[in-house]
């Protein structure tokens, strides 16, 4: 239901919160243009072949006959990557998953990690997207059981192996897009991050389902897990809104990414993140409920309240990387309940990072944090390691100015 933001809602630097941030109203899938199930267009009902081809047949056909929604029928389709177009939409009543087979997502220019480059594209994709949506109240599985097993056996092959010499697809990436939607759908089991959006503005995340498990119960060593399975990164946006989502997985959940490196600021292809709001959601297990990092640069006005975390190991952790210029600024959290090991965990970053010489380097720093009418109980309240790279500034704690 959409609700009225009245005059006094404002963002942590004061200015006014857009009326948009109060729309939570979903959308209605039959307002959307003409259904198109995928079986009635040649696509087996077979959970046993990977369908790629015949899926994005379909996909390509209902964006030629001017748009509307490519539906999942009961069932379960085995695919590699989609791409969507223009007016196209996708409504999951069964399940979409994931193909085992990297070869079934080819390698394109896409953004990861912090960095524009080559590398493979998610299951679902779209680009320079507007008012694209995702609904319906069936599952998106990454199928992602091999490619978290083969991405173990890389780094005990050698330690400094990163998540792209692993090679795994996201679930979810859309880039360039506005007015985006992403309702009660099952995001589940994602090979890699789980939800990723780039130089995007104006997106919904309403009531999903979020989880990637924190623990492999189908493999001899039991910590394996979902690696580096965050449930929504958010990279070089503004305007986005995350409504009553679970999230659950084996990192973080909600990420501010943006670029990475010493002259990261001076790079076109990254970006600040604006006007974040992060309310009515539930954390299971998480690494950070909010964290900003390790791709960042700069994050202004993000809001995380009225949540309940059952055990995350910390609600909001800033990452400063040496080799990067970062400034977050003007962050509250408030009304989290529940239980974490960390509330607030501010540590420099330094894995894969990579310094270099600039005689200019600005120095990052973070200030304006304000957090109040929280109900969490840490083990730890606050662990914060003060350096010289960066400058921790007015933050403020139930009205008390907190010093480091």
């Amino acid at each position: 239901m959409a609700m009225s933001i009245s005059a006094q809602e404002l963002w942590p630097d004061g200015t006014p919160m857009d009326q948009w941030f109060a729309d939570t109203t979903k959308v209605n899938p039959q307002n959307l243009g003409q259904h198109y199930a995928i079986t009635d267009y040649g696509v087996l009902n077979d959970s046993t072949i990977v369908q790629t081809t015949a899926i994005q047949q379909v996909i390509d056909l209902v964006a030629e006959h001017g748009g509307g929604v490519v539906v999942i029928p009961k069932g379960t389709f085995l695919t590699g990557a989609l791409h969507f177009r223009q007016g196209t939409h996708l409504h999951v009543i069964g399940k979409l998953k994931g193909s085992e087979r990297i070869a079934d997502f080819p390698v394109t220019t896409t953004r990861i990690e912090g960095e524009t480059c080559r590398y493979f594209p998610a299951l679902i994709n779209g680009d320079g997207l507007d008012g694209f949506t995702i609904s319906g109240k069936g599952t998106i599985d990454g199928n992602g059981l091999y490619y978290w097993q083969e991405f173990r056996i890389r780094r005990q092959w050698n330690p400094q192996c990163t998540n792209k010499d692993a090679q795994r697809p996201r679930l979810t990436y859309l880039s360039n897009c506005k007015n985006i939607t992403i309702q009660d759908v099952r995001l589940v089991n994602s090979p890699f991050w789980t939800n990723h959006i780039y130089k995007c503005t104006h997106v919904r995340y309403l009531d999903c389902y979020i989880y990637a498990p924190t623990e492999n119960i189908w493999a001899p060593d039991p910590s394996v897990g979902a690696p580096s399975s965050d449930a929504i990164d958010i990279d070089a946006c503004t305007d986005v809104l995350i409504n009553g989502c679970y999230m659950h997985v084996n990192d973080d959940a909600v990420v501010l990414k943006g670029g990475k490196g010493t002259w990261a600021d001076k790079d076109p292809n990254n970006g600040d993140n604006q006007r974040i709001l992060i309310q009515n959601c539930r954390y299971g297990r998480v690494h950070g409920c909010l964290t900003l990092g390790s791709e960042s640069l700069h994050d202004r006005n993000i809001i995380l309240r009225n949540c309940h975390t059952e055990n995350a190991d910390r609600v909001l952790w800033l990452k400063m990387r040496p080799d990067t210029p970062q400034h977050y600024e003007y962050i509250n959290v408030e009304n989290i309940t529940g239980q974490s090991k960390f509330f607030l965990f501010i540590h420099p970053w330094t894995q894969f990072y990579k310094p270099e010489q600039r005689d200019d380097m600005p120095t990052s720093r973070c200030n304006n944090i304000t957090i109040k009418n929280n109900q969490v109980k840490s083990q730890i309240t606050y662990d914060v390691i003060k350096s010289d790279k960066y400058i921790l500034k007015d933050f403020i704690v139930d009205s008390k100015v907190l010093r480091f």
